[in-house]
């Protein structure tokens, strides 16, 4: 039998956004009529209108590239795919900058509040799309990530086949990250020390909390840059990469990052309030390039400060 996968339809990038791939399964029993009626029972958490307004803007496309609409008959059995648009997003009015680029690597100092990649309500805005707009390979892909609060260096892969390589560093931790943050400061604690917690996934289910009477499961070390009577810049090295695990740690000690909304307490904000952003920079990325044998340096152009009296202001290095 002839392989069928063998010259299997690839579709391009719109407007900075890649396809989604669903699959339709041979059912059991009466299969839907349309398409259309499959994609709404399969994803209910998405409006029929909003389906319905994808097949309009020729948005959903079958494994041979041709456009499908809502009349379109269900074919069991094979792929299609579709495009994510959002009718009304959020414009985020900050700017990334690029630090370095060669034939396998972009590396990006990401602003605050920018989304990574396209998920939820951000597409469009989103450091992933607006990187492919601007004429980057459509085959970028992020080898590691950084919440859409925290700011800093994040480094991208141009190439599927070299994607594995360098991804491996992160997992086996031969990627050396330093992050700022600027948190309370108390003069009872002593650095520099290092923090090791069991964490695991909270509640809400985007949060993250402590079992502190697990065997622990993530580490830090901080080290205390600089304070004043009330703040102070702390410099952390993760070593391992939990999520949120920053925030999590410095919040165990009492010491939330500035303007947390999450840590200790839950502070929603509206989509367009870019008011006070997270203090937490990804601020330096060092390791041995897998590819070229090159030790890689990058530094984010950003940096956080402290707002204090210059008389009570105390500086440690």
């Amino acid at each position: 039998m002839a392989n069928m996968n063998a010259h299997e339809f690839i579709p391009t990038t719109r407007q900075g956004v890649s396809a989604s791939k669903v699959f339709l399964p041979t059912m059991h029993g009466k299969p839907p009529e349309t398409t259309f009626a499959y994609l709404c029972a399969h994803f209910p958490h998405i409006l029929a209108s909003e389906w319905q307004q994808r097949f309009d803007d020729g948005l959903i496309i079958n494994a041979q590239g041709q456009t499908l609409s809502v009349a379109s008959p269900y074919l069991s059995n094979q792929h299609i795919f579709y495009y994510r648009f959002l009718s009304h997003e959020v414009a985020v009015p900050f700017q990334h900058e690029i630090l370095f680029e060669n034939e396998h690597l972009l590396v990006v100092d990401k602003p605050h509040f920018l989304t990574m990649t396209p998920t939820g309500k951000y597409v469009q805005e989103t450091l992933l799309v607006r990187l492919k707009q601007s004429g980057q390979t459509p085959d970028l892909t992020p080898i590691h990530r950084l919440d859409r609060e925290t700011a800093g260096v994040v480094m991208f892969c141009k190439k599927p086949e070299s994607r594995g390589v360098y991804q491996s560093l992160f997992a086996a931790r031969d990627v050396q990250k330093t992050y700022h943050a600027i948190a309370p400061y108390h003069h009872t604690l002593q650095f520099p020390r290092t923090v090791r917690l069991n964490m695991s996934k909270g509640e809400p289910f985007y949060t993250m909390k402590v079992n502190p009477d697990a065997e622990p499961n993530s580490e830090t070390w901080i080290e205390c840059l600089e304070y004043s009577n009330h703040w102070a810049k702390y410099r952390l090295s993760p070593k391992t990469g939990k999520q949120h695990q920053l925030r999590v740690h410095l919040a165990h000690l009492g010491l939330a990052i500035q303007n947390d909304p999450l840590y200790p307490f839950l502070a929603h904000k509206a989509d367009d309030d870019f008011s006070n952003p997270l203090q937490l920079l990804a601020k330096e990325l060092q390791f041995v390039d897998p590819v070229t044998q090159t030790e890689m340096y990058f530094c984010s152009r950003q940096s956080l400060s402290l707002s204090f009296n210059r008389n009570d202001n105390h500086a440690i290095f």
